[in-house]
């Protein structure tokens, strides 16, 4: 029997094995995890960085929001049943991002309304708090620049278009509370809609995705991610006063933007003020003349 016939015999046996199914299985399961491997380390190592930050963005949240909110996110309800601290279960990485990075979390003190102030967490540190919360939960995650932007290859009247219809979205659905100089006004209860003026792009459409306190909620279904960067859009050219680059102030001083509140105000203290003057020079002027009379 030759060298090859004894090779083939042998290789047959090998297959009759019952054991050699099993082993054919196992082989390709290694050959298969091996490739896998050796082909995506890059995943690899995401899924160790991600895990990295949740763990390091749990214990910054344990230190900075866990007295309000739980040591889990499932929010704390004082001795009358009012929330303390709303629960975080579903908020998403967008609503952290926004809250965190626009300084209105963590709060001060307790209060009708969470005030913008600066940040007091690094944007690494806010990217960790943003991610255990996204843990905790499936929800909205931090927009792109795409997603905020309009696209780089418009042209300019493309562009004029793309702001114009960002601007009849905005008198739609936003001049009610935040007037149509994105200058912000008052609301019920002490309450109140920020000024526009100064937010990033990404805050601004995270604030439209998640709705932060007053505000209503724009999910893709009532709001495409399109319209919503047209709105932005129509925002910075409005609240930027810079006359190459936004809407220049044709007016001159605009009063803080208020509109007819406080322009009404300054027509009537002008206008009371110049009546005072005017009493007072007609009475005046009538007693010198009294005066030289007698």
């Amino acid at each position: 029997m030759s060298v090859t016939s004894r090779i083939t015999a042998r290789i047959s046996r090998a297959r009759r094995n019952r054991f050699s199914g099993v082993a054919v299985i196992v082989l390709g399961l290694l050959l298969a995890g091996g490739m896998f491997a050796m082909f995506s380390p890059a995943q690899g190592a995401k899924k160790a960085d991600d895990a990295d930050a949740v763990a390091k963005g749990r214990a910054l949240f344990l230190v900075g929001c866990a007295s309000c909110h739980g040591i889990n996110g499932e929010g704390i309800q004082t001795q009358r049943g009012n929330q303390y601290g709303p629960p975080l279960v579903g908020v998403g990485a967008a609503a952290v991002d926004f809250q965190v990075g626009t300084g209105r979390m963590p709060m001060v003190q307790p209060g009708t309304q969470a005030l913008r102030k600066k940040p007091i967490y690094t944007d690494e540190q806010i990217e960790q708090l943003s991610a255990f919360v996204a843990s905790l939960g499936p929800g909205p995650a931090v927009p792109t620049t795409e997603q905020y932007s309009l696209p780089a290859d418009l042209t300019e009247d493309e562009r004029a278009k793309a702001i114009s219809e960002g601007g009849e979205f905005f008198r739609t659905n936003c001049t009610a509370c935040h007037n149509f100089a994105g200058t912000g006004g008052a609301l019920p209860q002490g309450r109140f809609a920020p000024t526009l003026k100064g937010v990033s792009k990404r805050h601004l459409y995270e604030a439209m995705l998640t709705g932060p306190q007053q505000m209503p909620v724009f999910t893709d279904e009532v709001m495409s991610s399109e319209d919503k960067a047209k709105v932005i859009a129509y925002i910075k050219h409005t609240t930027n006063t810079d006359a190459k680059n936004g809407t220049p102030n044709y007016g001159g001083f605009n009063l803080g933007g208020l509109g007819p509140v406080s322009e009404g105000l300054f027509a009537w203290l002008s206008l009371g003020i110049l009546v005072t003057f005017a009493i007072w020079i007609a009475a005046h002027t009538a007693r010198v003349k009294k005066d030289k009379q007698s």
